[in-house]
């Protein structure tokens, strides 16, 4: 992700975006040297300090959309590590673990090695799960102070971690004090905050875009909207005092020294009925954030803003890679992953991001960075998703780890946390050992899917070779070392196996050819030059001891990944 304007000038881009051909757009594309341009996404300590050994060969000149990345780690407050013993998860728990992510020194391999922290909502909020916020300027006060907040990006900083938060702008609680006088006050100046029939002369009727039933909802003689339902009512964006107090929110969190913003249900900003989803909606949505952009600018020009647009369509996504977002999450990509891992097939991963990223380089100027992932908390967590199977899991970790963009690991996906739905489910305590009972341990929430888990937790995995643990310390730390992997474009590669999935990773400087056995069987394929004429010759990094490459012929065990430079 490269540093984003300071000055943001509305373009034409999103008005003729959506008159674009996307099939014209993805198979001629265009690329872009970004060789010049100053990443925001650095990597981790260990990743400046570790040396790739991959020698470059001599060839035509890389031509190239990079994505300069690091790891981020997506992590439920609540639920992750309780420093006071009152069973709930803080920001003080955090810090004492932030060694666990990342301790900052690069000749130690016992932690993640991530190089970037996602809070979940920490506003105050009179739920669980803190999406409906009740004080913007505030900490939730189950989770600590701002000076703990401070305490906690201080020391991230120190180890080369960023610290962004949730920022939940598309609307409040219903207990936001601004909500409860604008519904008992007509004549309140929260009125025209948020979206009331009657006072619009809308009907109160029509159903959500957010898939809630119907938007409105009845409260003292009125309507109001509430996409997502009654207990989040929705603000109103038209209104311009309410533009203005959201950028000064987001500035006021930047000057406490975070390093940027996800951004909750992005594109609901102006889609709220299935009725509003249009072309005009997705400009109008573009063109707020654009201006959200710019101001935070203003504090931070290198604040990493990610946004979550629950989309598959390249080109509704791409829009918001217009001087607005740095990355959003690739939502499509991660069911494609787990579902590859699953039916043990190539999905033609590699061919469509080559091709999307292009539609991106062009929207974006070449200033993006895609957010990939397998799972969130929203979804069910991929091990339930796999069925339990470990082989499964490694291997959706491979492909998430060698892709480009910033990959987002849900915590606990790491140990093989199991999780489905309802959403207490899917956020339950991290597990640090075999036990409730020991320091640390959060038990806001009973963990029903987790209790009789053997060796899912921390301790059990550590110091095993063989753990889902150990995989992702050790893709992580290959990810690091590696520029081609870590900052590089992404090229397809036939491997002509439907049980394979290759691809090249590139920067301008180096490439690596990067291979999955998705089968439980031994695969076998013969290499071939790449389109610049590079040949692959050697094996730089393997996870699997039998993998053997003969000249051209290259033997993979089941469920294995290899990358040959």
């Amino acid at each position: 992700m490269y540093k984003a304007a300071t000055s943001i000038t509305k373009k034409s881009t999103i008005c003729s975006l959506v008159g674009i051909s996307l099939t014209a757009l993805l198979l001629s594309g265009c690329t872009g040297n970004q060789s010049n341009n100053q990443s925001t996404a650095s990597p981790s300590p260990k990743a400046d300090t570790a040396q790739s050994t991959v020698t470059p060969q001599a060839a035509k000149a890389i031509t190239t959309d990079e994505q300069p990345s690091t790891v981020y780690y997506e992590l439920f407050v609540r639920s992750f590590y309780d420093s006071d013993g009152d069973g709930i998860g803080d920001l003080k728990g955090i810090t004492k673990k932030l060694d666990y992510l990342n301790d900052g020194n690069p000749m130690t391999n016992d932690d993640l090695g991530i190089g970037g922290i996602w809070l979940m909502p920490i506003n105050p909020t009179p739920s669980y799960h803190g999406y409906d916020v009740t004080d913007y300027r505030a900490i939730n006060p189950d989770y600590g102070t701002l000076e703990d907040l401070q305490e906690l990006t201080k020391e991230a900083h120190k180890r080369g971690i960023k610290v962004i938060m949730d920022l939940v702008v598309n609307h409040t609680s219903k207990e936001h004090p601004w909500f409860v006088d604008s519904a008992k006050n007509t004549d309140s100046k929260y009125r025209d905050w948020y979206v009331w029939a009657e006072d619009q002369g809308r009907s109160a009727n029509g159903a959500s875009a957010a898939g809630s039933g119907n938007a409105w909802h009845a409260l003292l003689g009125s309507h109001y909207l509430g996409g997502f339902w009654e207990g989040m009512p929705d603000l109103n964006f038209d209104n311009a005092e309410v533009r203005t107090e959201m950028k000064d929110i987001g500035k006021f969190w930047l000057e406490q020294g975070v390093d940027g913003f996800r951004l909750d249900a992005a594109k609901h900003i102006y889609e709220d009925l299935l009725s509003d989803k249009s072309e005009a909606t997705t400009a109008k949505n573009v063109s707020w954030w654009q201006e959200f952009r710019k101001a935070m600018n203003e504090v931070n020009p290198e604040a990493y803003i990610v946004g979550e647009v629950w989309e598959n369509s390249a080109v509704t996504v791409g829009a918001y890679l217009d001087q607005a977002f740095d990355s959003s999450f690739n939502f499509g990509l991660a069911e494609t992953l787990v579902n590859s891992v699953k039916t043990e097939k190539d999905s033609g991963t590699a061919f469509t991001l080559e091709r999307s990223y292009k539609l991106y380089s062009k929207i974006s100027d070449n200033h993006f960075t895609d957010a990939i992932f397998l799972t969130n908390h929203d979804q069910n967590r991929v091990m339930s998703q796999l069925d339990n199977n470990p082989n499964h899991a490694k291997m959706a970790a491979a492909l998430l780890l060698t892709l480009p963009g910033n990959p987002f690991i849900y915590y606990g996906e790491e140990i093989g946390m199991l999780g489905v739905k309802p959403d207490e489910g899917i956020r339950e305590p991290m597990r640090w050992m075999a036990t409730d009972k020991v320091e640390g341990q959060t038990t806001w929430e009973a963990g029903s899917n987790n209790t009789d888990a053997i060796g899912v937790d921390v301790e059990s995995q550590t110091n095993n070779s063989s753990s889902l643990l150990e995989r992702y310390r050790e893709l992580i730390a290959l990810r690091n070392e590696v520029p081609a992997l870590r900052d590089g474009g992404i090229r397809d590669y036939a491997s002509g196996n439907t049980g394979v999935m290759a691809y090249e990773r590139l920067t301008t400087q180096d490439q690596v050819l990067v291979i999955h056995n998705l089968t439980g069987e031994e695969q076998k394929i013969a290499l071939h030059p790449s389109v610049d004429g590079i040949s692959y010759s050697k094996i730089f990094k393997k996870f699997a001891d039998k993998a053997t490459l003969n000249s051209d012929q290259l033997s993979l065990p089941p469920y294995s990944t290899v990358i040959v430079e």
